[in-house]
């Protein structure tokens, strides 16, 4: 009988272990680690614009600090217009952002418009490259004197220099006192003018031949002052948007309308009261209007 009891024991233990559900261990969820902006996403992000650096630099909503892509830096003398351009059209506002390097995006508004095209096309700022799109979006800036391509920065990356006017008080009266008793005399008081400086330098500009779209010229630079000039650069700005395909006697260098030529060889140095030329090959659109003046070494030649 014991036996008996012993061996239902064991049948009912048997049964209630075969019925109960084995436990199964459970992991925590793996931390998902989000993707930063500028170092692995490469896609459409919204962002906004928490701050502006400077016209092409800004920082996001995340922290990061980015350059728009295809954008040089301000020019000097357009560096407080370009970002309040910057400000006016992105700070505060949500941007569409596409990563291309670290730290270089592109940058698209709300509507669409990409913004580097939108700044280069208002001649705020120029682009890196004088090639596609937005090399013709710099063209039209140029043409039209635009932000940076007016006046007073005319498309140099130069501050511009101040002018200081000197204004001549009326001559005073001096009283002059007589041992004798005479009535007292007013001695004017002499007035000083001074005379700027005369140029040391003067241009002349030809166009040599012109056809459909393109034109020869030839610029004639004579040192007027009483030194040699050993080295120099001439700079000038087309007003028409001309563009130089070819020099000679010196090596050309052009950022928009605004050009310089760096005399080589036998043309490097101009004697005193000497003069050499230099001559190229360019295009234009619509008109081609002479400069209107030009720069030997940042000083201002007289023309003619």
């Amino acid at each position: 009988m014991l036996r008996k009891s012993l061996s239902v024991v064991l049948v009912f233990l048997v049964c209630a272990c075969a019925t109960e559900s084995p436990s199964r261990s459970v992991s925590a969820p793996a931390q998902v680690r989000q993707p930063t902006l500028v170092n692995e996403s490469r896609g459409d992000v919204p962002a906004v614009v928490r701050a502006v650096v400077d016209g092409r630099t800004v920082e996001l909503d995340s922290g990061e600090r980015v350059e728009v892509s295809l954008l040089a830096q301000p020019a000097a003398c357009w560096a407080a217009g370009a970002r309040a351009f910057a400000e006016k059209w992105l700070l505060g506002k949500t941007v569409r952002v596409t990563a291309l390097t670290p730290g270089e995006v592109n940058l698209r508004l709300e509507d669409g418009t990409d913004y580097a095209s939108l700044a280069v096309r208002e001649g705020v700022l120029r682009a890196q490259t004088a090639a596609g799109s937005l090399a013709e979006a710099e063209l039209g800036a140029a043409r039209e004197d635009r932000g940076l391509w007016g006046a007073p920065c005319n498309g140099m990356d130069a501050t511009p220099t101040t002018t200081t006017t000197t204004t001549t008080a009326a001559p005073s009266a001096q009283r002059v006192e007589s041992t004798e008793s005479k009535p007292a005399t007013t001695v004017p008081s002499p007035v000083v003018t001074t005379t700027p400086p005369a140029p040391t330098c003067a241009v002349a500009y030809r166009v040599e031949g012109q056809w459909q779209d393109g034109f020869q010229g030839r610029i004639t630079i004579r040192n007027t002052g009483g030194t040699p000039i050993n080295g120099w650069t001439l700079r000038w700005s087309f007003a028409d948007g001309q563009s130089v395909r070819q020099m000679w006697n010196a090596s050309v260098s052009q950022r928009g309308s605004a050009v310089a030529a760096t005399g080589v060889d036998q043309a490097r140095s101009i004697s005193p009261r000497g003069q050499v030329e230099i001559g190229f090959l360019g295009t234009f659109r619509d008109r081609n209007t002479a400069p209107a003046s030009f720069t030997l070494d940042g000083t201002a030649c007289a023309t003619g």
